[in-house]
């Protein structure tokens, strides 16, 4: 019996980490390929999830936000290369029957501007802070056309959409994505899934990550859905989790 039991509650936990609701909607795959996956978390917003080969971490998933409203959206950060975000790209336009407005890059490393030549080839605007630019101009990286510092509003339909430089921490350029509407954060990779590791940390600023994840805590309290940069998706644990597991960290 004990055998029986123990996969049984594996099951049940495997299945309620796939069913989480969030603003009282169930998430819920709309699509499925080899090379993507987009979940729907709400009303309006879209985590989408391609797949990285790694040396160090193997093939990892990678996340970005897609918020829909009015037949428009946003993307933060495009798929890992072009081929899926080809496939992204076509889900939005004939699933959605949404104009993209634009894409978000929020730090500059391939999971977040990896696929970002096939939005220049559709004619999609793209930004990104300007230390961002810098960095994938030094590194060789795709570059987005259009730099801001601190916060960048764009419309999404008729409400605002932001990206918000709040600190370093994974990288010295990352920032956040923010839908009021229904208070969803795309966290990138400076914020963690419960129970990760610190993963890639080469680039990081790990005196200051701790504390800059307390600034968007404070700032951003109320956030019901937060999406990081790899894994699942939650609510404020996800900054707490973070919080502490870079405390005092060097």
């Amino acid at each position: 019996m004990k055998p029986i039991l123990g996969i049984l509650i594996s099951v049940f936990l495997l299945l309620s980490c796939h069913a989480q609701k969030f603003n009282g909607k169930k998430s819920e795959i709309v699509y499925q390929s080899k090379d993507l996956k987009i979940i729907q978390l709400s009303n309006h917003v879209y985590q989408h999830i391609s797949y990285l080969n790694t040396e160090s971490f193997g093939r990892v998933e990678c996340n970005g936000m897609i918020v829909e409203n009015e037949n428009e959206t946003v993307v933060f950060d495009t798929p890992v290369d072009d081929k899926s975000s080809a496939e992204l790209i076509v889900w939005i336009k004939n699933k959605l029957n949404s104009k993209i407005n634009a894409v978000i890059a929020t730090h500059f490393h391939d999971d977040c501007v990896g696929g970002l030549k096939e939005f220049d080839k559709n004619k999609i605007p793209s930004y990104a802070n300007n230390k961002t630019i810098e960095l994938t101009k030094n590194n060789s990286f795709n570059i987005p056309q259009n730099g801001f510092d601190g916060q960048l509003t764009l419309m999404v339909g008729n409400q605002k959409v932001y990206a918000e430089f709040l600190g370093e921490g994974h990288t010295k350029d990352n920032i956040i994505g923010y839908f009021p509407e229904e208070k969803a954060m795309f966290g990138g990779c400076l914020i963690k899934e419960m129970e990760a590791t610190k993963g890639y940390i080469g680039d990081a600023n790990t005196n200051d990550w701790s504390e800059t994840v307390k600034k968007i805590r404070a700032k951003y309290n109320d956030t019901k859905i937060i999406i990081p940069g790899h894994g699942n998706a939650g609510g404020t644990e996800l900054l707490d989790y973070t919080i502490q597991l870079f405390k005092n960290k060097q």
